[in-house]
């Protein structure tokens, strides 16, 4: 799995502690690095295993530790803190990352390129203006129905609700509170065409990125989830072992609990999911549920999708369906051009 001397690295921003195990898997050095001296003792080392958490920064550690000719292995968060023994300390923290990177159950993150991280970065920002604007309405349509102006569902009843409630001088509202609230719908209105131009800056580099076009022939899957679904399973798929190893590992699984010759399954694992792509996914599938309930199957799996809405029901319908997408894409970018999409499956 690795060469025989494992440096193992506790990141942090202005110092990184790193602990060097030998072949015996003997701690050799467990010291404090600056992140300049750390590149000057790496540059000076024959090849090593580099293993580091993945966690912020690590990405960028990765691609100078893989210019040295170390090689490299990432290690989730959740998974080296099962081995840290003792106080949590730098020390002991390293030392948790160096014993992970030894168990066979161990799976590790693969380094994101900076290309990748751009496309991350972007679809960051976008879900940050898009919960902004979010709780921007929520608190400003809570403290008008405070005076009795209540508004509907839905971005243009808000819009609507709140240029009425401002200009009407005879409701409840307060001097002071309108004043206020009217800073607070100028920065929604700012806010919005922000996350207008995020999008746009975002769906430009799609159109030209092959496996998100790939992708977006899945059906419920748009440049939001295209781009979702290829940050979460890696280039060519390379972040699982196989489909149902990614579909378990964002959360469109049920969780399990076994003893002895009793099985028992449970609702979709909490603990351990892509929560904000999990859910864009199952929007994307309810949204094709609802077509479905006005028509005809038009194809196996639209039949197969039909039969388990009347079986189970739309919402555990709607996960198997974001499950089955989640499988489908892994393979569509793990055998590239050799997939080929069924017609009756897309």
């Amino acid at each position: 799995m690795y060469q025989d001397n494992l440096f193992a690295l506790d990141l942090s921003k202005k110092s990184i502690q790193g602990a060097l195990f030998d072949r015996s898997h003997q701690v050799r050095l467990n010291r404090t690095f600056s992140p300049k001296q750390l590149t000057n003792w790496l540059s000076r080392q024959q090849p090593l295993t580099v293993a580091m958490e993945a966690c912020a920064t690590a990405h960028h550690w990765c691609r100078v530790v893989q210019r040295m000719g170390h090689e490299v292995l990432l290690v989730p968060t959740r998974t080296a803190n099962r081995y840290r023994q003792g106080h949590k300390t730098n020390a002991t923290d390293a030392l948790a990352v160096g014993v992970a990177c030894r168990q066979p159950t161990t799976r590790f993150v693969a380094p994101k390129t900076i290309a990748q991280q751009e496309l991350q970065s972007v679809a960051r920002l976008r879900e940050h203006l898009s919960d902004h604007l979010t709780a921007t309405s929520n608190m400003i349509r809570g403290l008008l129905a405070e005076f009795g102006l209540v508004m509907g569902k839905g971005r243009k009843a808000f819009r609507q609700g709140i240029m009425a409630a401002l200009e009407d001088a005879d409701n409840e509202l307060p001097p002071t509170l309108r004043l206020e609230i009217g800073y607070q719908w100028e920065d929604y209105l700012l806010f919005e065409h922000r996350l207008q131009q995020v999008t746009r800056t975002q769906q430009r580099p799609l159109q030209e990125h092959a496996a998100c076009r790939q992708l977006q022939q899945l059906e419920s899957v748009g440049p939001v989830n295209a781009l979702g679904l290829y940050l979460a399973l890696g280039d060519l798929g390379s972040s699982f072992k196989n489909g149902r190893e990614a579909a378990a590992c964002i959360g469109a699984t049920p969780k399990q609990y076994s003893t002895g010759d009793t099985v028992t399954m449970g609702g979709i694992s909490k603990t351990c999911a892509n929560k904000r792509l999990r859910s864009n996914l199952i929007q994307g599938a309810r949204s094709v549920i609802q077509q479905l309930r006005k028509r005809d199957p038009r194809n196996a799996k639209e039949a197969w999708l039909k039969q388990l809405m009347q079986r189970r029901g739309e919402g555990r319908a709607a996960v198997a369906l974001a499950n089955k997408t989640i499988r489908i894409a892994w393979a569509m970018l793990h055998y590239g051009d050799e997939f080929k999409l069924h017609p009756n499956m897309a």
